[in-house]
């Protein structure tokens, strides 16, 4: 926006992110990340997978890395190194058949000399063209071949170390071909003088570039540029050349000498790759790549597909984020955008952006040995998604009622509504008054009005909102021994557990929550220990540990309804000894069973409401969990795994009404 001096005016914004973008919506990240950390990730793993796996608005990492490889692969697939070659072979039989059909009539004997100098040619290419130096051409043609391969090598040798300078040459003349030999000795003597430390190197740089800043687009601002832009290509040369075969190599050695008929030309080259050798040793300057294809690449085109394949290997590592410190500020855009196109590049800016904000906004929180893991503000998040989906569940049940009031006891909540035919709730008198006073006085008064009274209406009425004020005492069970990670029972347990958490944590506050886990031994835990809590191979299902802990659970809060829920797809295998180890034994002893079943008697005088959620057909398990639900005077019930969370809340919820 600019201003006018008769206001604003609006266009594009090219400063910055967009001010008027939408922010990140972090919540399918959130749920995307709280799903692999409790599937026994750790949050660091699961944001990196998040950001390997991508967003359904974003293209993750291992998809652009995809994408680089088959950019990699098409270019390895497609080309080959031998377009120089075979351009100065196509020209120099053109020249010799242009040549003998100009000879051919001629019955002189000069003409057979030449003919018999043709025909002791040698085999190769670089060979022939180097005995045809000083030879008298008598067909134009021939003799104009003969300098457009002088011409050709020249370019391309020029290209294949400055980029672009082939179509820049496209005349040259004896005054281009002098120029461009006085800028590589001026480079050469620049670059001789930056090597030995002279002071006055500046100055020598910015002359330099007074005088032949045409060849360099780059355009860069200091020597140590120069050298940077310059290795790099030259480099991508020596690894072309390093793709080729001896024979290749040894032919391309022997034409540079041809190129533009001044051997001035391949000697300074050559003092060039040896001092940026020397420059810039961390250049790769020894690998090679196999190019296996049909087109044929020059030697400039050779050095482009080179520095390409460099550019897709180094963004490949950048995309992995495998290495030490790893950020994905680190990869460059102006190269992902080149090589793949701008919507990689918009991809990528949109994964570092998520990732900042995931941060950002408190996401993650460093634990005191220094790990990630995830904050209170996430594990909300996580919570409502599995109550969310617990709802969902839940509506497509039948047999239940929803009603008005939040309870029985019908104690205020503090929140009022309006009146609906059939409440029974009492009126909020305050809020009643002050609407109808409000009705009146937009109506602008009139006779009741002015005489100042105020009438009521049945639209002005509210009645206060009530809801249970009795508490309850919960201790919800769950099984963590290896067999529920085996079956696929880990992550729809530890989702039930957030979605009964949430639901007491927003709607039920006064109740008092115990998450119990129970495999070898049991252990209270808190939301976020149960969320990062992993798998363990341990042998043991110590029902009993667990049924003590909630028992001491429910004593610590005598005036609550006391409410044990259990999460098992075993028979009890281990109980605790009075020392405080745990004792496995399978099949089940009849001392674990029966210190087992003492604690459910004991649960049973508290007068706790039981269910025993069974996941699994083991006919033992069957047979002991009816004896447990009957003993405690409670009830079973057998989801799936998927069902598992519905089943729990409203097992909960159904209690709670009775």
């Amino acid at each position: 926006m600019t201003s006018i001096p008769d206001g604003y005016s609006y266009g594009p914004w090219h400063d910055g992110p967009d001010p008027l973008a939408p922010p990140v919506d972090l919540r399918d990240a959130m749920d995307e990340i709280g799903r692999d950390v409790m599937s026994g990730s750790s949050p660091r793993s699961a944001l990196e997978e998040l950001l390997r796996r991508g967003t359904p608005r974003t293209t993750g990492l291992d998809e652009l890395t995809r994408r680089v490889w088959q950019r990699r692969s098409q270019i390895q697939r497609r080309h080959n190194f031998d377009g120089t070659l075979n351009d100065v072979r196509r020209l120099l039989d053109e020249a010799l058949d242009a040549e003998r059909t100009a000879l051919f009539p001629d019955p002189s004997d000069d003409a057979r000399f030449r003919e018999a100098q043709l025909d002791a040619l040698p085999p190769g290419t670089a060979a022939a063209v180097r005995e045809l130096a000083d030879y008298e051409w008598t067909s134009e043609q021939g003799r104009q071949n003969y300098e457009r391969i002088r011409e050709l090598l020249g370019r391309e040798l020029l290209d294949s170390r400055f980029e672009g300078m082939k179509d820049a040459l496209r005349s040259t003349g004896p005054e281009d071909v002098e120029r461009v030999n006085q800028m590589l000795a001026d480079l050469n003597a620049l670059l001789a003088a930056h090597a030995e430390g002279f002071s006055d190197v500046g100055e020598r740089f910015a002359e330099f570039m007074r005088r032949h800043g045409e060849f360099f687009p780059e355009n860069p601002r200091n020597v140590d540029e120069l050298i940077d832009v310059l290795a790099a290509r030259s480099a991508a040369a020596q690894r072309m050349l390093n793709s080729m075969s001896a024979e290749q190599r040894a032919e391309l050695a022997e034409l540079s000498q041809q190129a533009f008929g001044d051997p001035r030309l391949a000697q300074e080259l050559s003092t060039l790759d040896s001092q940026l050798r020397a420059l810039r040793p961390g250049e790769d300057w020894t690998s090679s790549a196999r190019l296996r294809g049909d087109d044929p690449l020059g030697l400039g085109e050779g050095a482009t597909a080179m520095t390409d394949l460099a550019e897709l290997d180094a963004l490949a590592e950048q995309l992995s984020q495998s290495y030490p410190g790893a950020r994905l500020e680190d990869i460059d855009l102006e190269v992902l955008q080149r090589q793949l196109g701008e919507d990689a590049g918009v991809d990528a800016r949109r994964l570092a952006e998520l990732e900042r904000e995931l941060r950002a906004q408190g996401v993650f929180e460093r634990a005191p040995d220094g790990t990630l893991r995830l904050s209170p503000k996430a594990l909300r998040r996580l919570g409502e998604t599995a109550l969310a989906d617990v709802v969902r569940s839940l509506r497509g049940r039948t047999g239940e009622r929803d009603t008005a009031a939040a309870g029985a006891a019908g104690e205020p909540s503090g929140a009022t509504r309006p009146w609906r035919f059939g409440d029974t709730e009492p009126w909020a008198v305050s809020r009643t008054v002050r609407n109808a006073v409000l009705r009146t006085a937009s109506r602008g008064g009139g006779a009741a009005g002015a005489a100042g009274a105020v009438r009521l209406d049945v639209s002005d009425v509210e009645v206060t909102e009530t809801e249970h004020r009795s508490r309850a005492a919960v201790a919800l069970c769950v099984d963590t021994s290896w067999s529920m990670v085996q079956e696929g029972r880990w992550l729809p347990m530890k989702r039930t557990a957030l979605a009964l958490h949430q639901l007491i944590a927003t709607r039920f506050r006064n109740d008092a929550l115990q998450l119990i886990t129970f495999g070898r031994y049991a252990a209270p835990v808190e939301p976020a220990e149960l969320v990062g809590l992993e798998g363990a191979w341990e042998q043991g299902t110590n029902a009993h540990h667990a049924l003590l802990l909630a028992g001491r659970h429910l004593r610590r809060h005598p005036g609550a309804q006391p409410v044990v829920l259990v999460v098992t797809d075993g028979e009890p295998t281990a109980h605790l000894e009075p020392d405080g180890m745990a004792e496995f034994d399978y099949p089940p002893s009849p001392r674990t069973l029966l210190k087992t079943l003492s604690e459910v008697d004991r649960l049973a005088k508290l007068g706790a409401a039981t269910t025993v959620f069974r996941l699994g057909d083991d006919p033992r398990l069957a047979a002991f969990v009816d004896l447990f639900a009957r003993r405690a005077g409670g009830r079973v019930l057998t989801p799936d795994a998927d069902g598992l969370g519905a089943a729990v809340v409203g097992d909960y919820l159904r209690t709670r009404r009775a």
